[in-house]
């Protein structure tokens, strides 16, 4: 069964390569180049806001952000080696990737105001903050991408746990698309590709603003 539609894989696996980027860039000292990742990273979560109401069901937020009591039961059997078969994200990865995003949001903003320690290398819209407040939100940024990098590793050793625990492949839906799910289940809504469009036009848009008209890039 279709569980994931071209452009919520699409943007996973962008965000996954521009995520890697950053980082390998600021490791490297090449802030110039993390500095266009990290308004790339902005485009993709704007589209991504947008995608979770008008892509496919799947993708819309009211379908995987579940409160707290359907998380604790779908928690307390997650030790049953059998595959839950929902049709998108469970309670549980629901709420991981929620949490994904919001720390990725939050990472994207304090780039955008961060200022380096010699006031040389910083972020786009640095200039609408003072020198404290700039070191400030930079300080901040690498605290939250310690949070990121744990919260990554979780994400990932949650694929594994259900690949090799549970038998349920889950990073191959996240590849083609499609998971074997029992017939009684409802497919997927998709929606239609039209609608990819006003959200490419307004991940760029963010970006414009920022790079051009708000920022100093």
């Amino acid at each position: 069964m279709r569980v994931w539609d071209l452009p919520t894989r699409a943007f996973h696996w962008a965000l996954v390569s521009m995520s890697l980027f950053a980082w390998g860039s600021a490791e490297l000292g090449e802030l110039a180049w993390h500095r266009r990742a990290g308004l790339a990273i902005l485009g993709l979560l704007v589209f991504r806001l947008y995608w979770g109401f008008a892509g496919s069901s799947t993708a819309r937020f009211h379908h995987f952000i579940r409160g707290p009591r359907a998380v604790i039961v779908y928690a307390r059997r997650l030790h049953l080696r059998n595959p839950a078969y929902h049709i998108g994200h469970n309670p549980l990865s629901g709420l991981g990737a929620v949490a994904l995003l919001a720390l990725l949001a939050l990472q994207v903003a304090l780039g955008l105001f961060a200022v380096d320690v010699d006031g040389l290398e910083s972020g786009p819209l640095s200039h609408w903050v003072s020198f404290d407040v700039g070191r400030l939100a930079a300080e901040t940024h690498e605290i939250v991408f310690g949070a990121l990098a744990m919260l990554v590793t979780l994400h990932v050793s949650a694929i594994a746990f259900y690949a090799f625990y549970k038998r349920d492949n889950l990073l191959e839906a996240m590849l083609r698309g499609d998971r074997c799910v029992p017939e009684t289940r409802t497919p997927a809504h998709l929606a239609p590709h039209w609608r990819v469009l006003p959200g490419l036009l307004l991940a760029g848009a963010a970006i414009w603003l920022i790079a051009t008209v708000l920022g100093s890039a």
